[in-house]
């Protein structure tokens, strides 16, 4: 694999932009619309770097469903999702979030999801 053009993948709460992806790392914009929001999940192996560009979002994450914290992003904000750790993206405003991670794109379980898909990526 290597840097390759920019590829958009619509989702349910906006899109993404995929715009480095090697054996190592891939580098994404994600683009998410006011009031959507991504899964309740978390990922086996994969490992990621979110970075607020733009907009305000709320960021939910913790250990396990019952121990959730939430924090407001503000553009420039940073934060770091070690695998296992339970998350979800909420937009307050319209948002662009650069996400770096370990190339593992498949690795995702979802615990809960505002637009009907449920269960894991994973084979």
């Amino acid at each position: 694999m290597g840097i390759v053009g920019a590829r958009k993948v619509e989702k349910p709460w906006g899109h993404e932009q995929v715009f480095a992806e090697t054996d190592r790392y891939v580098g994404k914009i994600l683009v998410i619309t006011a009031g959507d929001a991504l899964s309740l999940q978390f990922h086996r192996f994969k490992d990621e770097t979110i970075h607020l560009l733009e907009g305000e979002l709320r960021f939910v994450s913790g250990p396990d469903p019952d121990s959730l914290e939430s924090i407001l992003m503000k553009p420039g904000d940073t934060f770091h999702v070690p695998p296992h750790t339970i998350h979800r993206m909420i937009a307050v405003t319209d948002c662009r979030v650069l996400e770096v991670s370990t190339p593992d794109l498949d690795d995702v379980v979802r615990l809960e999801d505002r637009y009907g898909r449920e269960g894991t990526s994973t084979p």
